[in-house]
């Protein structure tokens, strides 16, 4: 291969501490958190658990409805 010729050229220091800039380190960034439960799973357990409500409450109505009658 044919060697370029820089117009620039390399300097090494004779005294103190050489000291090389462009090494590349990882970076830690801050933590993403995902939630335990997505909001679809959340929005369905609240569906679930109005309905169970409402059914209970029925049950409740119904079971004061027989004990009137009796």
């Amino acid at each position: 291969m044919a060697e370029v010729k820089s117009m620039f050229r390399e300097v090494l220091p004779k005294q103190g501490q050489l000291s090389v800039e462009d090494v590349t380190t990882m970076v830690l960034c801050k933590p993403k958190l995902l939630p335990l439960k997505s909001l679809t799973l959340e929005k369905l357990e609240k569906m679930q658990q109005a309905a169970q409500d409402t059914i209970h409450q029925q049950e409740m109505a119904e079971k004061e409805r027989q004990q009137i009658t009796h």
